[in-house]
């Protein structure tokens, strides 16, 4: 009997800490934003509110409001659904993680890089597809990134990327904990590789063998194309090196942030980057950056 143990063992275990995840996933959020917050104003990586505490405010607030608009449309339209579906597939055994049983660390390990390599796959596609670069483009006309960028999504993309997690879950069988567990680890390392900071070189090239650093990010962040068609891994920097998208700059201080045709003030508004995928200006993602 002990073989059938362990893994109902190991399931209560992973159980449990994903329901401190989950309890502990908002305050753990908000404290790690205000530590990057701290760094980038005590040693900021680029000076684009040196002196300009009002404008580096109200930078941030447009890009928190975006972000927390689009954080109702999950928590409204998609949670619930989400929960009932996750448990249902569980309970009928569907889903390719739920095939056959699986200790409990084993199904969060195949859940978390699923989901990541998910991610990713989203990500370029948001790039490479027209319709969906209207919608992400909202996100890289940021021509001062800091860690509030990471919240900077509009929310038509916050939907289409919610919707389709409902047929990933059900043919994945994803447990809603391993889900909470795994966007409350991507967006710290979301915010950290946003964040207007700097690391050693050496402390960078070690974390980046891992993890999406500061380096990587800011050359997708750049205003040209090439670059920003790069590195579209959100949390495990593997992803980019096996599809063969990752890149870096030697001289990462001479980046260019932003879409040129979004850059004037109007662009930067609450109410531009709400209309922003409406706007007739470049509608293609190749047409987009190119100096």
């Amino acid at each position: 009997m002990q073989p059938a143990v362990i893994p109902h063992v190991s399931s209560q275990a992973m159980d449990s800490i994903f329901l401190c995840i989950s309890k502990h996933r908002t305050p753990v959020i908000v404290g790690w934003l205000v530590c990057l917050l701290i760094w980038e104003s005590a040693a900021p990586f680029f000076g684009f509110f040196q002196s300009r505490a009002r404008v580096r405010f109200w930078h941030g607030l447009k890009n928190m409001l975006v972000g927390l608009a689009s954080a109702i449309i999950p928590a409204l339209g998609f949670v619930s659904l989400l929960v009932w579906l996750s448990r249902w597939a569980e309970a009928h055994h569907f889903g390719l993680l739920n095939l056959t049983p699986l200790p409990g660390w084993l199904h969060a390990a195949g859940a978390v890089l699923l989901l990541d390599v998910w991610t990713y796959g989203w990500h370029r596609a948001n790039h490479r597809m027209p319709f969906l670069w209207r919608f992400h483009r909202v996100h890289h006309a940021d021509a001062q990134m800091d860690v509030t960028t990471a919240s900077r999504f509009h929310i038509g993309e916050i939907a289409m990327s919610s919707a389709l997690r409902i047929p990933l879950v059900l043919c994945v069988g994803f447990k809603m904990g391993e889900l909470a567990a795994f966007e409350t680890l991507m967006l710290l390392v979301v915010q950290f590789h946003h964040a207007n900071i700097g690391l050693p070189a050496w402390l960078d090239r070690l974390l980046r063998i891992f993890i999406v650093t500061p380096a990587m990010h800011k050359v997708h962040h750049s205003d040209l194309q090439p670059e920003t068609d790069s590195n579209y891994t959100a949390l495990f920097s593997v992803w980019d090196r096996i599809f063969r998208s990752f890149k870096l700059r030697t001289d990462p201080a001479a980046i260019q942030f932003g879409l040129r045709e979004f850059s004037e003030p109007s662009d930067q508004t609450f109410a531009g980057m709400m209309r922003m995928p409406f706007a007739g200006r470049a509608s293609k993602p190749n047409n987009a950056k190119l100096r």
